[in-house]
């Protein structure tokens, strides 16, 4: 669309859009990203997968701080599989109507995806920053299973993080990696994914069912709400429980 542009993402193969800088009417922005697991394994419950997406959207909508928001959408599954449904958009031209179904196939490019989804964020926070926009960040991964098909490494994930804070590119990020499963190895190796990869914080949604993702969906929501609400105040929102 023509109030989008594609980006890169430093020096890697990485792309993203993003809304173009003169569309924007505010002045400062949180930069959402949400980045779902549509692998194989997920398919007994991509349509709840689906239905959480979209009552998040929904309901940041309501937010009082809903015109500060910018959400990006992106799937993952096998390397070079990652599916932008949409890039970092305003709030408000986003319909959930236009959403497809979630199709599940492939592998899980978890590294892939979480570098795709902070190299992005910073980007784009940069180019905001310097066009004097006050800017922060919150990226959601919700994942089922294990890392098993990624070009990237949790090293390079750890190092987007480490030199973003040096060079101050964004006001605070969350990155919250999430556990859609009731399996203790899983949620065991996500943890150490998290830890060696720099991230701030997992959470365990146990067994999927219709009721703990709608959890999930409320608490992915008011944690927007909470980081877009600490915006000006030089640190992250403190962390909710879900």
């Amino acid at each position: 669309m023509d109030e989008m542009e594609s980006l890169n993402i430093g020096a890697s193969n990485f792309s993203f859009s993003a809304t173009k800088i003169d569309e924007l009417g505010a002045t400062e922005y949180t930069l959402v990203s949400i980045v779902v697991d549509k692998s194989s394994s997920v398919s007994p419950f991509a349509d709840l997968l689906l239905k959480m997406v979209k009552t998040i959207i929904e309901s940041c909508k309501k937010s009082p701080r809903a015109e500060n928001l910018m959400i990006r959408l992106l799937y993952f599954s096998s390397k070079n599989q990652l599916e932008e449904v949409h890039g970092f958009k305003l709030l408000n031209s986003i319909n959930t109507d236009d959403y497809k179904d979630i199709r599940p196939c492939g592998c899980t490019a978890l590294v892939d995806a979480s570098f795709s989804a902070i190299g992005s964020t910073l980007t784009y926070a940069k180019n905001l920053i310097d066009q004097d926009f006050d800017v922060n960040g919150i990226i959601f991964i919700p994942t089922d299973g294990e890392e098993n098909n990624s070009t990237m490494t949790m090293s390079s994930i750890q190092k987007q993080i480490a030199d973003s804070r040096k060079q101050e590119n964004i006001e605070s990020l969350q990155t919250i990696l999430i556990g859609l499963t009731d399996d203790g190895n899983i949620s065991t190796y996500l943890q150490r994914f998290k830890d060696e990869a720099g991230l701030d914080e997992y959470i365990d949604v146990g067994e999927v069912t219709e009721k703990s993702l709608a959890k999930l969906a409320n608490f992915v929501s008011q944690s927007i709400s909470s980081q877009s609400q600490s915006l000006g105040s030089g640190s992250a929102s403190q962390p909710l429980t879900i």
